[in-house]
């Protein structure tokens, strides 16, 4: 049985909400799934996503395949990089504890520039004023 981790989609017209799940490749997108690890929502600034980490990786150890927007979603949480660690544990070019290490040194790093890219958007964009509301009716315009 083919496995992947992909989106389904939930929400409604035009305000797309996803989960991303565990499922059989011949399920259909939103059909049966045989886990849930996380949620991910593209309309929040910048885009939100809840991920269990350790169920993810569990799931790519056992061979499950992530789709293209998962597999984005899995390397900018940072588990593609602790999979990629933990191959190197188990090849024995050091052990566990340097592999955390790194990974909590990458992470933290990760969620520096995160940070700051998100404050720097924040502050070269100016707010534009809302342009007024027009309340009272003209005659001979409109119902």
């Amino acid at each position: 049985m083919a496995v992947k981790i992909r989106l389904q989609r939930h929400g409604s017209k035009k305000r797309p909400f996803y989960f991303i799940v565990v499922a059989d490749a011949r399920a259909p997108r939103d059909g049966k799934f045989i886990q849930k690890i996380g949620t991910y929502n593209p309309l929040t600034q910048p885009a939100s996503v809840q991920l269990d980490r350790q169920k993810a990786l569990d799931w790519l150890q056992k061979g499950a395949q992530p789709t293209d927007t998962v597999r984005r979603i899995l390397s900018y949480k940072g588990v593609l990089y602790l999979k990629h660690l933990l191959r190197g544990v188990t090849l024995g070019l050091f052990d566990e504890a340097t592999a955390m290490t790194k990974f909590q040194k990458w992470h933290e790093e990760h969620e520096g520039k995160i940070k700051q890219s998100h404050d720097d958007s924040r502050a070269r964009r100016p707010r534009r004023p809302m342009p007024p509301r027009r309340t009272e009716h003209k005659e001979g315009e409109g119902n």
